[in-house]
């Protein structure tokens, strides 16, 4: 459906451009807009690449394993079935620390497999549990402790300071995560 709204939008700017005698800026504004995003996204593929590097020797020093031990104990309160079963919380556990650590290549993968292994203990198939949604809101609210995207996308913007981001980051998305867990944790107990 969304297709079709944009088709429209464009078309009919199209259509109004020609009618007015603009259809010259409409040629200008294209090449321009098409110009500026090239730019944007070959100096953002380098930031990438250096901030997935960065991750990477984080990854194999240990560190991202300490955060996974300290998250452990978290998590098996948090989550009642899936404590339960160690293939859950390990997924569990490996999927919130590479996105705390802005790995979400590396996170997809855990996601995919700690639902999985929640749904293989839902007694429910088809609905899911409360542990499955639970773990949707800390996704969506992942407390991000090096927020590589914006740090990067700010950097390819020209930003003097990309790095400011990471304290601001760290606060609301740490507040984003308890807020979705008292919320999910209150809904339990209603429905």
């Amino acid at each position: 459906m969304i297709n079709y709204i944009w088709f429209f939008m464009i078309f009919l700017g199209i259509i109004v451009a020609l009618f007015t005698g603009n259809a010259d800026k409409i040629t200008e504004a294209i090449v321009n807009g098409s110009d500026g995003t090239v730019k944007f996204i070959i100096g953002l593929v380098g930031i990438m690449c250096f901030w997935s590097g960065v991750m990477k020797v984080a990854e194999k020093s240990g560190f991202t394993g300490k955060i996974a031990i300290v998250l452990r104990p978290i998590l098996k309160r948090l989550f009642k079935d899936a404590a339960k079963d160690e293939k859950a919380l390990g997924a569990i556990v490996m999927n919130i620390t590479a996105n705390m650590m802005g790995l979400s290549n590396a996170a997809t993968p855990f996601g995919i497999k700690a639902m999985e292994e929640m749904d293989r203990l839902n007694k429910e198939k088809g609905t899911a549990s409360n542990d499955m949604a639970l773990f949707l809101v800390l996704n969506a609210a992942c407390i991000q402790l090096v927020p590589t995207t914006i740090i990067s996308i700010r950097t390819a913007a020209g930003s003097s300071n990309p790095g400011l981001i990471i304290l601001p980051a760290i606060i609301t998305t740490g507040i984003a995560a308890i807020v979705g867990v008292i919320c999910c944790k209150v809904m339990q107990r209603h429905f």
